[in-house]
């Protein structure tokens, strides 16, 4: 009795092996499969599946290592094989890039591929040093992943924390994962060791703002706008102090921001349809 009830069992876990081998799951934002084979979604009218390693190239960013297809044929995965004379193809992966699905261990050893390509490591060079890790976090900040940024660029804070363009992409970290409380030490030594940078300000307002302190955010918004010479960010602190007045209600001070984001927005005039959106519902709950 026992011999059997071990054969189903044997059975039911070679049957279990056979599906998870062949099941793809298509659930992975690209940035959260950097160091991953994987595999993307066919065509309806395809057979194959492109697949291929995912890794973070520091100077251009996400970057997809195209390998070849493979098929699933009765309960297994077949290689395509590549032509010989094609080199490496490599795609620059962008925002709209579709969900992927991560490779398993069995799929990984099924399609005869290493644990990760040879060429893997002249990426890797100087992973340790600042100048790497700031960049590493830029590329995450820049597609939205903050989250995924900050370990990177703490790192690197730990190490040199006044590195050029270290405390802005840290900061901005954690201002857009609302984490205001946390930008603002960031930024303040950031402007007591420069403070001619005026991206340095915006943020700091921008962090105010997070966390209602709008007459700070409003001061610090006056300090950054008198430092730059670009209209462009100028209308953005402009426009943030007007919808936080627009917010409290006090006409005023909404119709004097109102105003600076006009002035500002001569040449790009994205941020006043905000301005005219407010006036229009001014009198809105």
């Amino acid at each position: 009795m026992r011999i059997t009830i071990l054969a189903l069992i044997l059975i039911s876990n070679i049957g279990f092996s056979q599906n998870n081998l062949t099941e793809l799951k298509f659930d992975t934002k690209y940035f959260n499969a950097v160091d991953k084979w994987v595999a993307f979604p066919k065509k309806d009218t395809d057979s194959t599946y492109a697949y291929g390693y995912i890794y973070l190239d520091n100077q251009a960013g996400f970057t997809f290592n195209y390998e070849t297809k493979f098929q699933i044929k009765e309960k297994e995965l077949i290689n395509i094989k590549l032509d010989s004379t094609v080199g490496f193809m490599k795609y620059r992966l962008e925002p709209n890039t579709s969900l992927v699905s991560v490779l398993t261990d069995n799929q990984i050893s099924a399609l005869n591929l290493p644990k990760e390509p040879e060429w893997l490591s002249i990426y890797k060079e100087g992973s340790d040093q600042v100048d790497y890790l700031k960049q590493e976090g830029y590329h995450y900040n820049h597609v939205g992943a903050c989250e995924q940024a900050l370990n990177p660029l703490l790192k690197a804070y730990e190490i040199e924390p006044h590195f050029d363009g270290l405390e802005f992409e840290l900061a901005f970290a954690y201002n857009h994962l609302g984490q205001f409380e946390k930008a603002i030490p960031i930024l303040e030594k950031a402007i007591e060791n420069n403070s001619k940078n005026y991206y340095f300000f915006r943020e700091l307002g921008y962090s105010y703002l997070g966390l209602n302190k709008v007459e700070d955010a409003e001061k610090t918004y006056r300090k950054g706008i008198k430092k730059s010479d670009n209209d462009f960010e100028k209308s953005e602190m402009s426009v943030n102090m007007a919808q936080a007045y627009f917010k409290l209600k006090n006409k005023k001070k909404f119709d004097e921001w109102a105003e600076l984001t006009r002035k500002y927005s001569t040449k790009d005039k994205r941020y006043l349809q905000y301005i005219d959106q407010f006036e229009k519902n001014w009198n809105k709950k």
